[in-house]
């Protein structure tokens, strides 16, 4: 199964990062900017990885591939802000669904918390907001199973990740984002696990 083997790959790394400590960062040369105030350093990522649902989404969608880009920035003592944009195409499992798949887009608004415990493992959560549209779906019926996305639809809920980075050059960085997301949909709670590899620029 591509989960299991992915999960199985990445505690296997996760344990050679934590050994290594391949991550710490050298020390940043003294300023008149604490390092720790709010927007000192700003980074931007970009992201690609896999989505797995979770639940009962497992009958209705296939695992699938998605992109992504990040804000990172600075806040206060060992928390960062963050802020993230990543697109999917799920495909459909139900035949009964009359459309191929559905277009989401994720944002989501939250803070990384580091630690000299755990590093280089940072964990981090925050809000989410998925927007979800049926692939070619402007005329069907809005009450045939699925077609309630044929008219869009918002979901908000949250989200907790381990942030992972793994290898750092002058201003780059790249590292294992792994995501846990929940979205508040009644009667049942939509759950979805994501794990992809990033690579993050600083610009100041």
């Amino acid at each position: 199964m591509k989960l299991k083997k992915f999960i199985v790959a990445c505690s296997l790394m996760l344990a050679g990062i934590a050994f290594a400590d391949v991550a710490s960062e050298s020390p940043t040369p003294a300023t008149s900017t604490p390092a720790d105030s709010a927007f000192s350093h700003v980074y931007i990522s970009v992201e690609g990885g896999e989505i797995y649902p979770w639940g009962d989404l497992i009958d209705a969608v296939d695992n699938t591939a998605y992109v992504g880009v990040g804000l990172r920035y600075s806040y206060w003592e060992n928390f960062d802000g963050i802020v993230l944009f990543d697109y999917t195409y799920f495909k459909m499992r139900i035949k009964d669904v009359p459309y191929p798949g559905a277009h989401q887009f994720m944002g989501r608004l939250g803070l990384d918390w580091r630690s000299k415990w755990l590093k280089p493992i940072i964990l981090g959560g925050g809000f989410i907001c998925n927007w979800t549209r049926a692939d070619g779906g402007d005329n069907l019926d809005f009450k045939k199973p699925g077609g309630t996305l044929t008219d869009n639809e918002t979901e908000f809920g949250y989200f907790a990740r381990i942030n992972v980075p793994f290898l750092n050059y002058k201003r780059v960085r790249l590292g294992l984002n792994v995501l846990w997301e929940e979205l508040w949909t009644l009667p049942e709670r939509s759950n979805m696990l994501s794990a992809g590899f990033y690579a993050e620029w600083r610009l100041w």
